[in-house]
């Protein structure tokens, strides 16, 4: 059974930094695109940031520059490391694979609030 368990969402000021964390298996990691998502209050989920199985790694364009996507394959954990934090980063932050769909099985993500 797939299991997606995301960490490291917190309330941050505009400007600050998280580090997210998402546990997942090692074949996820090792031969997937795996990819965080957001939902932000009121909106569909989308795809803020991906790494394939080689490590390449594509951002959606709010976030170049800021968010950086790696992972861990001993350590099992696909990371997420946010800078530069601005109130439209707010949302609930999300790990699968890439692409995912609604009927995927999803973890239950993990909140990130910035104030202006």
């Amino acid at each position: 059974q797939v299991q997606l368990v995301e960490s490291g969402g917190d309330s941050v000021q505009a400007g600050g930094s998280l580090r997210l964390s998402c546990a997942a298996s090692e074949s996820f990691l090792r031969y997937k695109t795996m990819a965080w998502y957001r939902q932000a209050p009121g909106k569909k989920r989308t795809w803020v940031a991906f790494i394939t199985e080689d490590g390449y790694t594509d951002y959606t364009e709010f976030v170049k520059g800021r968010f950086t996507i790696s992972k861990d394959i001993p350590k099992h954990t696909l990371y997420l490391q946010m800078n530069s934090l601005e109130p439209e980063d707010t949302g609930v932050y999300y790990c699968n694979i890439f692409p995912a769909s609604v009927a995927d099985t999803w973890g239950q993500g993990t909140q990130v609030t910035v104030a202006s």
